[in-house]
């Protein structure tokens, strides 16, 4: 029982990420909409969008952490995972679009000299959104790094990058009636910040997607498996890591005396498997090389 908690408490912290950010981002859309109309203030509209998307894509998180449940099928023997992966890809597509529409409204908000009129109103309700969205990033960031999720880390980008354009959405308000054109400058750094955003949440999803060296820890923590439980030296070498989100494959081959038997052999290899798998959790598969004459050595 006490096992079954254990699984099952990591999807907790996405989904409660997920409905939280959802209920939250909601509101603040409402209150920075109204604000942006009364103000008339592009960036303001442009933040509030920013905002609605972040509900959009934390619906993403959720249905990406959902289908990343589902167990191994027929089609899919390695499981589901990468759906998650597949989420912070189209969160990040999604901010790039929202970005390159924010650049072209305050394009033409600059070429058509429209200003801004700032009040009280805007003031307040951008204050409360910086807090509460840096707060949403932070326990995203937090919930991403606790269960080594991609797309919780992508939704928490989304939550900074609308932190930090509130910011300076804030500083205009102050500088808005000494610069008519303030507004849509601000608009264009804000699409800025949400391209960055966007770059940088596609960029690593396809990174995953692709696959990546395993870091130099993993490969010294599996070099150290490989020696305390192999009775021979096995030089273990050509490791690859193959990343479905929670379900990870580990291949690599190691070298044995050619004159022990296949059983021998067969029986030190699996050893390290399920070594590997009690303490780095990779379902591993190992090519076995014999070992030229001179190479032999029995450890003592």
């Amino acid at each position: 029982m006490k096992n079954e908690v254990k699984k099952r408490s990591p999807n907790f912290f996405a989904y409660f990420e997920g409905w939280l950010s959802i209920g939250i981002n909601i509101l603040l859309f409402a209150l920075k909409y109204w604000a942006g109309v009364v103000s008339g203030s592009v960036a303001i509209i442009a933040d509030a969008w920013h905002t609605l998307a972040d509900s959009i894509t934390s619906i993403i998180v959720l249905i990406g952490t959902k289908t990343s449940e589902k167990p191994p099928d027929n089609k899919h023997p390695f499981g589901h995972g990468r759906a998650e992966i597949i989420a912070a890809f189209i969160i990040g597509i999604f901010l790039a679009l929202i970005a390159f529409e924010f650049f072209v409204e305050s394009i033409n908000r600059l070429s058509e000299h429209e200003a801004a009129s700032y009040g009280t109103i805007a003031i307040i309700v951008t204050i409360i959104s910086i807090l509460f969205k840096e707060a949403l990033a932070q326990f995203a960031f937090w919930s991403g790094k606790k269960i080594n999720s991609i797309s919780l880390r992508a939704d928490a980008w989304h939550h900074r990058s609308d932190a930090i354009s509130s910011i300076i959405i804030l500083v205009g308000i102050f500088l808005g009636k000494y610069f008519w054109w303030i507004d849509g400058v601000l608009g264009l750094i804000v699409a800025i910040i949400i391209a960055y955003a966007a770059l940088k949440t596609i960029k690593d999803a396809i990174s995953s997607i692709l696959g990546e060296t395993p870091s130099d820890e993993d490969i010294l923590k599996i070099k150290q498996i490989c020696n305390e439980v192999s009775p021979f030296d096995s030089h273990p070498h050509h490791i690859h890591i193959h990343d479905y989100g929670k379900h990870q494959e580990l291949t690599f081959h190691i070298n044995l005396p050619s004159n022990i038997s296949l059983l021998e052999a067969h029986n030190i290899a699996t050893e390290i498997e399920v070594a590997i798998k009690e303490k780095m959790n990779f379902e591993t598969t190992i090519h076995m090389e014999p070992l030229q004459e001179f190479n032999k050595s029995k450890k003592k």
